[in-house]
């Protein structure tokens, strides 16, 4: 297929992340050769069935370029989510950017919470115990490993 606009007018380091349960951030940097009036618009489908919005809450650089998004109440499907970024600008037209993403891949955990320690000196044990940390795409026990690192004073 021969996509409109120039070479190296379309963004580069596309990447988002999924964190404290229901936030998503996406960034991404200017295209190498985008004229420096470009600005760039990110539009994003969670699924199929979903309509393409786009992004409410630029992230801007210092030209007041769109360099990134905010999404709040984020939830993760099971579909890949669609992303599109494409871009404008008065002197030449702009290539997009677009990627499938499967969200639960780029979510960035919490930790588990109400971690609680119960030592009994003379059996000379500990038992530990948490809840395991919530997740945004899914209120069922899923497989957790956990790592403890204990250190003796």
């Amino acid at each position: 297929p021969v996509f409109a606009g120039m070479n190296g007018s379309a963004i580069e380091n596309f990447s988002c992340v999924i964190y404290n349960i229901f936030l998503m951030n996406c960034t991404w940097q200017a295209g190498r050769d985008a004229p420096a009036d470009t600005q760039y618009f990110l539009y994003w489908q969670k699924s199929r069935d979903e309509e393409e919005m786009e992004c409410k809450l630029y992230v801007k650089d210092e030209n007041c370029r769109n360099m990134g998004c905010i999404f709040e109440n984020v939830t993760v499907g099971i579909e890949k989510a669609y992303f599109l970024v494409n871009g404008s600008s008065k002197d030449s037209l702009i290539q997009f950017y677009d990627e499938y993403i499967d969200l639960y891949k780029i979510e960035k955990l919490m930790p588990p919470s109400n971690i609680t320690v119960k030592c009994d000196e003379i059996k000379n044990d500990c038992i530990i115990q948490w809840q395991r940390p919530q997740i945004s795409h899914s209120n069922q026990d899923m497989c957790f490993k956990y790592e403890i690192n204990v250190n003796y004073k």
